[in-house]
């Protein structure tokens, strides 16, 4: 029983207490679109389950008004208002202690609030447009991760699950969504008011509202559930393709689930200002107008490609979340990581030329590059505060949690995998769920020792190398905790090992259950692990066979060669070409390889032909371009051209002009490539960009820059750009202004601070800070700063920080500008530097963020450290760049 009169009992808690428990929740919302203010009251059918005379829950940012609160007991006419009112601004609660004990039972809570819409894209919010060419409104709600307590009072915790029927009174002309669909439209002049259908159980962090003018196409799934596509008038038709594969995923997912969509429609809106890139709440889908608009004259290939992941992510969500919703925050990736795995799946089922199984070590290098960090999380991690949970939407939960979910698949196997995920979803359907539940249907169905594999990656953060020697045809193995910093760690983990020796007809599978262990593998050799130079014969074994396990390889002597001969010579899959590379790359930043060997085998690459390896290979060169800067900058030029020369086969195949019937990734590829070149100092990339950006600015249609390739020929213009010759930064500018098209200005955007002049980047910051640009696109305008432009940026970000702290205070926005614009520093000065400045800013939205960064600064001062200290280097880097491939 809680104390009758101590409201302190209830403060600095992680979570609420459950003495009472949310049944359904009947909320009034009128918001004002020109004063931007809203009012509300809120009936909450309340069950009372223990001894109590408080009803503790969440509000924020909202005033609830005294007088409007009561509350009515289970089997009492009485309705009795609160003895005291405790608002804990801190803890986001509001505490009602009542003059005696309530009963027990179902009782009614009513309140009336009112509050703002804030222009920080959380809680409910406003977002402008322009309609007519008028500057317009909307009311947007943005509820994830514990925000709906900024919109009304509730249980504002993922394990309280209501039911909600929502009223909404608007003006009369605007169109108003919420979850559900409308049952019941009274209109009065000007206003009216419409009643929503009662919504299935669920959290609360899914309830929506969005408020505006919005026009929409709309189809059928094949169970006639009715899907449409929200935009601004004049921009339906860049909403088909979302359409198309929102009614394509739907069916697919009810397939696979074996579980049909469980609301009567799904609505999809594209929001102009979203934090995010979209959030799944059930049945409307909000989204960035980047993510969710595809428009067929304007748009790049890669922008397809997003939005048809992003959708399907979202749509997975309906299931994995909405219908099944974590217990709480700890095993967010539950959601996450799920939804990103099936979202491959989708798309793989819809556009299987993509190849996007390939494309998914994207997201498992995002996953090991986080999780090499000491200053990573586990997959489940301990969250004492709702501030604290912005900071875990991040690729641990996402991109860690989806490659653990396609190890475990590729060890279950695909279908007893999708068997058993199917009675996981029917068992929690409507419910709550922690990873433990998952893992007991698991191995269940399968019969595996799940639990015991699994535990091992989600309980504790990193993942091991595995080093592996050959000799007297057995194998040697070794795991270790494998950090970026280059120092021990201390995790031990059970490693689905997969080997594959001399062809993938010859495979061997295994658990490594200890720190060691040795494997006869002669039955499995047909020669010794050497290269032959009389017969040109080679065997190898390649280990992370696909690379469907998370974890790295270093091999050894003979092994190493081999794998070199088998990236050479074209025996290796796409997938573990791309998995070579990238251990490579990583054991060299961890001083555990030599930069010598690793730019050794990048040469092997001079030839690859598939567009996920080559756009790696492009981002390892960049990396490798930024530490010889900073450790060796007699080299630059020398690596910058080794870097082009690698790129020349594919840059002489594909050209600037797209070829009638090319493939998807083709048109990909050229954009990342004549960018690289750019970036490389190629001058005849970087004028033949010139070129076709003049006949661009002369005409917009012109065949000369189609969007796969403009965004090369606008780093191609800054790369000019300084401040005596400002006239590419005003032509973009002037492209900008113009344009209404989100993925347009993106572009733009992500371009501007790419000049090497400080002078430049610096206007180019303070452009993104400025009324043209939308809070939700400071990020694109973060991402290109040059080299150059890193100590202006820092003393930007310093002179800045109160206003964008202000500003963003929390969220996706506000720690990507800290990570990208501390993280690329090199030297232990700087990172004193930033430790200093951030110890008295920090706040808990992005101390996480702020020690990871800092971090990565540390590594790569000991890589340059470590680049510094190969003597042959220089040798060898002037060998490669004037070597002729």
């Amino acid at each position: 029983m809680t104390e009758p009169h101590c409201v302190e009992q209830f403060l600095g808690q992680a979570r609420l207490p459950k003495f009472a428990v949310p049944k359904r929740y009947d909320i009034f919302l009128k918001p004002d679109l020109k004063t931007c203010k809203f009012t509300g009251t809120v009936k909450i059918i309340v069950d009372v389950v223990e001894d109590t005379w408080f009803l503790v829950f969440n509000a924020a940012e909202i005033s609830v008004e005294d007088g409007t609160i009561w509350f009515q007991g289970h089997g009492s006419s009485q309705k009795v208002q609160p003895l005291g009112i405790t608002i804990a601004e801190k803890d986001e609660l509001l505490v009602l202690r009542f003059k005696e004990a309530l009963p027990h039972g179902e009782g009614v809570l009513l309140m009336g609030f009112e509050g703002t819409l804030n222009d920080r894209m959380k809680g409910f919010y406003r977002s402008s447009y322009k309609h007519n060419g008028e500057k317009k409104n909307m009311a947007v709600t943005q509820f994830e991760a514990a925000d709906a307590r900024r919109c009304f009072p509730c249980w504002d915790e993922p394990a309280f699950k209501a039911t909600f029927k929502m009223t909404l009174e608007v003006p009369s002309d605007h169109t108003a969504l919420s979850n559900m669909p409308i049952t019941k439209e009274d209109v009065n002049g000007n206003v009216k008011k419409l009643f929503y259908q009662e919504s299935p159980i669920m959290s609360t962090y899914l309830v929506a509202v969005v408020v505006g003018l919005f026009d929409f196409v709309e189809a059928y799934t094949t169970d006639g559930i009715m899907v449409r596509v929200y935009c601004q008038f004049g921009k339906t038709n860049q909403g088909k393709f979302a359409l198309d594969v929102a009614v394509k995923t739907l069916d697919l997912y009810k397939e696979y689930f074996a579980v049909p969509y469980a609301l009567p429609k799904l609505d999809m809106i594209a929001i102009p200002d979203f934090a995010a890139g979209a959030m799944e709440n059930y049945g409307l889908v909000t989204y960035r107008e980047t993510d969710l608009l595809y428009d067929e004259r304007h748009s790049a290939a890669a922008n397809k490609q997003r939005v048809a992941t992003v959708v399907a992510h979202e749509l997975a969500h309906q299931w994995f979340g909405n219908l099944v919703t974590m217990e709480w925050w700890t095993h967010l990736w539950l959601n996450e990581g799920f939804a990103t795995w099936v979202s491959y799946l989708a798309a793989d089922s819809f556009f299987p030329e993509w190849k996007i199984w390939t494309q998914f070590l994207d997201d498992t290098v995002s996953g090991l590059r986080l999780d090499a960090l000491a200053e990573s999380h586990p997959i489940e991690v301990d969250i004492k505060h709702a501030s604290e949970i912005d900071e875990i939407f991040d690729a641990i939960s996402y991109s860690k949690g989806a490659s653990l979910i396609r190890m475990l698949q590729y060890f279950l196997g695909a279908e007893c995998f999708q068997k058993s995920l199917a009675s996981y979803v029917k068992r929690f359907s409507f419910s709550n769920a922690k990873t433990e539940d998952l893992w007991n249907v698991l191995e269940e169905e399968s019969g595996e020792p799940v639990t015991l594999l699994m535990n091992s990656w989600t309980k504790q953060q990193g993942y091991p190398v595995v080093h592996v020697t050959l000799r007297d045809g057995k194998l040697n193995l070794e795991q270790s905790h494998f950090l970026a910093s280059g120092s021990a760690g201390v995790g031990e983990w059970i490693v689905p090992i997969t080997l594959c020796c001399g062809s993938y007809a010859i495979q061997k599978k295994f658990l490594l259950k200890t720190k060691s262990e040795q494997i006869d593998v002669s039955h499995l050799l047909d020669c010794s692990v050497t290269y032959n130079e009389d017969n040109g014969g080679c065997s190898w074994i390649k280990f992370n066979v696909d690379q469907t396990g998370f974890y790295r390889v270093k091999y050894d002597g003979e092994l190493e060669t081999g794998i070199r001969y088998a990236v050479e010579n074209n025996k290796l899959s796409p997938t573990d070409r791309f998995g070579i590379l990238d251990d490579s790359y990583s054991l060299c930043m961890a001083s555990k390889q030599s930069l010598s060997s690793l730019l050794s085998l990048m040469t092997a690459y001079r030839e690859e032909p598939e567009y996920t390896v080559i756009s790696h290979l492009i981002t390892v060169s960049y990396k490798v371009i930024y530490m010889i800067a900073d450790a060796n900058p007699e080299l630059s030029d020398d690596i910058k051209q080794f870097a082009t020369s690698l790129l020349q086969h594919s840059a002489e195949r594909l050209g600037w002009d797209p070829k009638e019937g090319e493939s998807h990734l083709d048109a990909m590829l050229r954009g990342e490539i004549l960018t690289a070149l750019v970036q490389f100092g190629h001058s005849v990339t970087r004028d033949e960009g010139l070129k076709r950006f003049n006949a661009f600015l002369n005409d917009r249609d012109t065949s000369l820059l189609p969007p796969d390739t403009r965004y090369a020929a606008y780093v191609a213009v800054m790369k000019t750009v300084d401040k005596t010759n400002k006239y590419g930064y005003d032509s973009l500018l002037k492209i900008y202004r113009e344009t209404d098209l989100s993925q347009e200005k993106a572009r733009i955007l992500r371009c501007l601070a790419s000049s090497s002049d400080p002078d430049i980047v610096l206007e180019a910051l303070n452009f993104v800070l400025s009324s043209e640009v939308k809070n939700q696109d400071a990020v694109y305008g973060l991402a290109g700063i040059s080299e150059a432009g890193r100590e202006v940026a820092w003393k930007w970000l310093k002179d800045n920080w109160d206003y964008i702290l202000k500003t963003w205070g929390s969220g996706f926005v506000i720690v990507s500008f800290v990570s990208r614009i501390v993280s690329p520093f090199s030297s232990d000065e700087m990172a004193d530097e930033i430790k200093e400045f951030f110890t008295t800013k920090v706040t808990p939205a992005i101390s996480r963020t702020v020690r990871q960064s800092l971090e990565r600064v540390r590594i790569h001062a000991n890589w340059v450290r470590s680049i510094r200290s190969e003597s042959s280097l220089a040798d060898v880097i002037k060998e490669l760049a004037c070597r002729k491939f």
